[in-house]
């Protein structure tokens, strides 16, 4: 087992919306683990697609995949991917629309939300949800409350963010809404799979915080049939904080690497006075850790880290005159 440290000064990469459990704060430390071969990233639960965004900006990976169950949210990712200019103007007008009583426009943008999922209104719900945090109720339907302390970010901010996404991933990046089984199956030898599955417990109750579940059990299948392909791929899925486990650890049977990683104080128990760390862990595929061996990279090569760019965030800001698709399979 071994414990990587944040790094000290993080990579300054655009990010298109706030979204709970992203691995923003840690991509640094996940990027090393990728082979300098890899042809094409697949997150089968992209979220906010933390991972993706950090290997692009670096430029580790050429050719991206994102996926997410929520079929909303992929529409969403279309929107910011092919429209962002559209996107920020529709977003910047819902924002000026809140402010005589934002908790109230914002359960009207809700209500319409869940009648229509136009992306547009998904954006503006997530810039002013509570912690980032998406819930849904047994019917599918947007249930989580507005923070009524902000506003959410602002228009000229958000714009920025999103341009610069679209800059990084528009033309060579796929977008699907499947199951994440059927995304597994299509990954070659090439390719390089990174999920970051709902926690365990967070699918199966009363307010579920992501479309689908996805069972212990069920998940440690897919990834035995993963290993007997030969497919590489890296999983965030348990943790702590403090002395609190964050669900279970992956059976030794699958023969992964297991990491831990400090991604820092929780920010909600250090507001309630108790300075506790959270730790992530991390899981190597077999085949992955056969990959990095046969480069001479390692898990985590200082020589190979030494030579990557350094990431900033002037140059996103400038959108692309290029016409902007979502490439499909016949592509990969």
């Amino acid at each position: 087992m071994t414990i990587q440290t944040a790094a000290a000064v993080k990579p300054r990469v655009p990010h298109p919306f706030p979204y709970q459990g992203s691995k923003r704060g840690i991509a640094a430390q996940i990027l090393p683990h990728l082979p300098i071969n890899t042809r094409c990233l697949i997150e089968p639960f992209c979220g906010s697609a933390a991972i993706s965004l950090a290997c692009a900006a670096s430029g580790r990976v050429q050719r991206f995949w994102l996926n997410d169950a929520n079929a909303p949210l992929i529409g969403l990712w279309a929107q910011v991917l092919e429209r962002p200019v559209e996107l920020a103007a529709r977003y910047e007008e819902l924002w000026r629309q809140q402010l005589p009583d934002r908790k109230a426009f914002f359960f009207q943008v809700r209500d319409e939300f869940n009648r229509t999922h136009e992306p547009h209104l998904l954006l503006y719900l997530l810039a002013r949800i509570v912690k980032g945090a998406i819930r849904y109720s047994a019917d599918g339907r947007f249930n989580q409350s507005p923070d009524n302390r902000r506003s959410g970010m602002q228009p000229s901010t958000l714009r920025e963010q999103i341009l610069g996404v679209s800059t990084l991933l528009a033309t060579r990046t796929k977008l699907t809404a499947l199951d994440f089984r059927s995304v597994v199956t299509e990954a070659t030898l090439d390719d390089v799979i990174y999920m970051d599955p709902p926690y365990q417990g967070t699918s199966f109750t009363r307010d579920h915080r992501y479309f689908g579940g996805v069972s212990y059990d069920e998940f440690v299948e897919v990834l035995q049939g993963m290993n007997d392909r030969g497919v590489s791929y890296i999983i965030s899925y348990d943790g702590r904080t403090g002395d609190k486990k964050h669900g279970r650890s992956l059976p030794n049977r699958l023969s992964l690497q297991h990491l831990h990683i400090r991604a820092g104080r929780s920010s909600q128990l250090t507001l309630l006075g108790h300075a506790r760390e959270t730790v992530e862990s991390l899981y190597l595929s077999p085949t992955l850790m056969d990959r990095l061996h046969v480069e001479g990279a390692g898990a985590a090569s200082d020589e190979h880290k030494s030579k990557q760019p350094e990431l900033t965030f002037e140059g996103w800001m400038r959108p692309s005159r290029r016409t902007s698709r979502r490439w499909v399979s016949g592509d990969r």
